[in-house]
């Protein structure tokens, strides 16, 4: 089979479940596992990666306010590589090419391929993905394998915590009232939502600002003031934790966040957002997994091969 992922998380799973060299072609985004870098790109962005976090927003607002997509396709490409499946999403207009428009291009191919949309807002969902995904390529039993696999790590996380009872750092606030408020954009703030409330609830805490399956959402600094979270990670969609450093002084220089109490007591943690939290694949579980440490190092051994979060103090 010759499969198109114009999503990094679909080409992620894609590759754990074996198929790396079914994969005729990636998104522009698509940069793991490293087997992929080399593979045709078929998207573009054109939104300018290389600005600062409020000039990004602008400019993704401009756009969508225009109608137009965020990235481009290359429809003459994608047909030249006659694809049997292509891998898209509708969850949001700013991660990739919509369903609608990939299915648009591909109905004028002269033997039109499968167009595989997917909308996970869950863990649960994310899990079905990777079933679906195995499904639709013919890998059905090695797709089961994964999420059998995965659903497993999250439960020794969530049997660690419910072990642990309570935090050993900070407050010593017992684990299912302890406030970990995450941000997946800075400049304007932006609570993370979908499966990441999970995460924090997995992990041993709760998220304040955001609901488990509900969109991300832009949050007024007084939100964030009033939740004073014992903890606040910023994991911004997009970036590296070095990417997100350089909007992070600016930030926790703000009267209002310089005076929460995660700020004062030096428990910031950035993390790699693009690779751990905004990717609906196989890697969630590793950032599942490297928070329940940061927030619980007793009760949780930190991962291997995970990249740690930097500490802000």
């Amino acid at each position: 089979m010759r499969i198109v992922s114009l999503l990094p998380s679909a080409t992620e799973i894609v590759c754990a479940i074996g198929l790396t060299d079914q994969l005729v072609a990636v998104s522009a985004e698509c940069d793991h596992p490293a087997a992929v870098r080399d593979k045709p790109r078929v998207t573009g962005a054109r939104v300018r990666s290389e600005a600062s976090g409020s000039e990004i927003d602008a400019q993704v607002r401009d756009q969508l306010a225009t109608g137009q997509s965020l990235y481009t396709l290359d429809a003459d490409l994608l047909r030249s590589l006659a694809p049997d499946l292509i891998i898209t999403q509708t969850l949001c207009r700013v991660c990739a090419v919509s369903g609608d428009d990939v299915r648009q291009v591909a109905a004028n191919f002269a033997h039109p391929p499968r167009v595989l949309v997917l909308e996970p807002t869950t863990l649960g969902d994310v899990l079905e993905s990777i079933r679906t995904i195995g499904e639709a390529a013919d890998a059905e039993v090695r797709g089961r394998a994964l999420a059998a696999a995965l659903e497993a790590r999250m439960e020794r996380v969530r049997e660690r915590t419910l072990a642990a009872g309570r935090y050993p750092c900070g407050t010593a606030r017992p684990a299912a009232t302890r406030r970990v408020a995450v941000l997946e954009w800075l400049d304007p703030p932006f609570s993370s939502g979908h499966w990441t409330p999970e995460l924090v609830a997995l992990a041993g805490g709760v998220e304040p600002l955001a609901k488990a399956g509900e969109r991300s959402r832009r949050v007024e600094l007084s939100e964030l003031v009033a939740a004073d979270p014992d903890d606040l990670v910023i994991a911004c969609c997009g970036f590296d934790a070095l990417r997100t450093l350089r909007e992070v002084p600016a930030f926790l220089a703000q009267p209002p966040v310089a005076g929460l109490r995660s700020v004062r007591e030096g428990r910031v943690f950035v993390f790699d957002g693009n690779a751990y939290f905004s990717r609906p694949g196989p890697r969630l579980i590793d950032a599942l997994e490297m928070l329940a440490h940061t927030l619980n190092g007793r009760a949780h051994p930190a991962p291997a091969g995970v990249i740690p979060p930097i500490r802000v103090t």
